[in-house]
């Protein structure tokens, strides 16, 4: 998870729609379905879902009333205490 690239999805967000992003996500799930991706494939596969659902959960925050830097430092320290425990 970057949080450059997840930070710049909440602002396509904010501009957009949150259906962009999820529709998005369903694309990429089904994509790596593909019996004959590579690993590499799939781990960039991966990566984008990640930020993307990183980036839905940033947005519910925001849409709760936290600013942009308190939702995106929320999540981040959800995501570090996760990989931590």
């Amino acid at each position: 998870m970057r949080l450059p690239i997840i930070k710049h999805l909440t602002e396509f967000i904010g501009a957009n729609d949150a259906d962009f992003v999820e529709e998005t996500i369903e694309t990429l799930e089904s994509l790596a379905e593909v019996p004959s991706l590579k690993d590499e494939e799939l781990d960039v596969i991966g990566e984008l879902l990640s930020n993307l659902y990183g980036a839905l959960e940033v947005q519910k925050a925001m849409d709760e009333g936290q600013s942009q830097r308190e939702a995106l430092n929320g999540f981040m320290k959800r995501v570090t205490g996760s990989i931590d425990s």
